[in-house]
């Protein structure tokens, strides 16, 4: 959800700056430039176990002993998980949260890039923090960390009951469930994966295994009426009321929604599911047959086969979608509806819809060299790495970012057609 409207949106090439390594420092870490290309950081170590942060041509004059998981948020902001003195905590544009920790691990941010979440330990305890606010009440043990997209709910799956080493009989009755906001659902079960938020952070449901054999899904607390051999994770309906997620039954997967078949088991696989903004259409990675994959719209397959198929993309219209399709290991290639881009890479990356979908843009890796694609056309040139373009509003130009040669670049094209 990035605001575009106020960036730079000038045709053409500039050096945002030379991130070479500097002799006076031990070492320079990754680099990642901000989403709206203006800036280039990367993680320096100053001296012996002193850490700091570079942006363009200068340095924080904060350090600390250990700087990890540098990344830039949807809204431009940098963050970081930080520790001194043996404590971690998280840095948001070169402040520190005033709580500690003893650990923290898998940061999450909302779809605006306002709120940064992380998974944490504190006293051999776990759960979670959003903006330097931690859960009240923590757990033995957590897990499958999630954020809804508004960013004011967070949710875990977490340990409600001891278990001595080998205790097979307390692990089958239950030991796990579904903590939101540090408060845990009072249904005990045998696992539970992937909590999920619908869109207005209301609801919540996941993956359940009940016993051994026997698996459905959980929706704010109440699980579904039916069972099956094996569940992927669920998601909802755009407005919030329904629940879909792929089943195994008869050893086929099909597509549920409130637990009742509404795609009939016939697949080797299905999984991914992605509904369209406007709810009408619901896309899934499928395989018709055992090891040929492809992708369904509402339970009809692309013709297209592929021995991999990653990465589903839907459009903002929702009349399209785009994949990656890899057949010989390195042989990836990009397909929009069902038609594949002529090439095929190394390495290839989520593809990304314009606002108006009539264009779709992918970054792609071969021989060592990165390339942004836009609709089967490389843009920008070739770069020693680069980042996922960004187009504009109107869906009329297109972000690259790129490193050559130690120097972070900002180029903006227009869209080919």
């Amino acid at each position: 959800m990035y605001k575009t409207e106020m960036w730079n949106w000038e045709v053409g090439q500039r050096t945002i700056a030379d991130m070479t390594p500097n002799s006076n420092h031990k070492w320079q870490e990754e680099i990642f430039i901000s989403p709206d290309g203006e800036k280039a950081s990367a993680v320096v170590c100053v001296d012996d176990a002193e850490f700091s942060i570079r942006t363009n041509d200068s340095v924080s004059e904060n350090t600390f002993e250990k700087l990890w998981e540098l990344k830039y948020t949807t809204n431009g902001e940098l963050c970081c998980y930080a520790m001194q003195d043996e404590e971690w905590t998280v840095m948001v544009e070169d402040k520190a949260w005033e709580e500690t920790y003893g650990f923290v691990w898998s940061p999450l941010f909302s779809a605006d890039g306002s709120k940064v979440a992380t998974a944490v330990q504190q006293d051999m305890e776990y759960g979670m923090s959003v903006n330097g606010t931690i859960w009240e009440n923590l757990f033995e043990n957590a897990n499958n960390f999630a954020l809804s997209s508004d960013g004011t709910k967070s949710a875990a799956v977490v340990q409600v009951k001891s278990m001595a080493q080998a205790d097979l009989a307390t692990f089958r009755s239950g030991i796990f469930s579904i903590a939101v906001d540090g408060v845990a659902w009072d249904n005990n079960l045998m696992n539970l994966w992937t909590p999920v938020f619908d869109n207005n952070a209301y609801r919540v449901a996941a993956q359940v295994r009940l016993n051994l054999y026997d698996y459905s899904i959980i929706v704010d607390n109440t699980l579904w009426d039916n069972t099956y051999q094996g569940v992927w994770n669920p998601c909802f309906t755009p407005n919030g009321k329904h629940v879909v997620a792929p089943v195994r039954q008869g050893g086929k997967w099909g597509m549920a929604k409130d637990g009742q078949l509404i795609w009939q088991a016939t697949y080797a696989n299905c999984w991914h599911q992605q509904y369209s903004a406007d709810g009408e259409n619901l896309y899934a990675i499928v395989a018709p047959e055992f090891g040929k994959f492809s992708v369904a719209v509402n339970d009809k397959p692309w013709a297209m086969r592929s021995p991999v198929v990653t990465d589903l993309a839907v459009s903002p219209d929702g009349k399209k979608a785009a994949a990656l399709a890899n057949t010989l290991n390195k042989n990836w290639r990009v397909c929009v509806n069902g038609s594949v881009w002529d090439g095929s890479y190394d390495m290839a990356w989520k593809p990304v819809f314009c606002p108006n979908s009539d264009a779709v843009a992918a970054k792609v890796r071969k021989d060592g060299r990165y390339t942004v694609l836009v609709n089967g056309k490389a843009v920008g040139g070739e770069f020693d790495m680069c980042f996922d373009p960004i187009f504009n509003a109107d869906g009329s130009k297109v972000l690259v970012r790129g490193l050559h040669d130690g120097k972070a670049l900002r180029i903006v094209a227009n869209v080919p057609k």
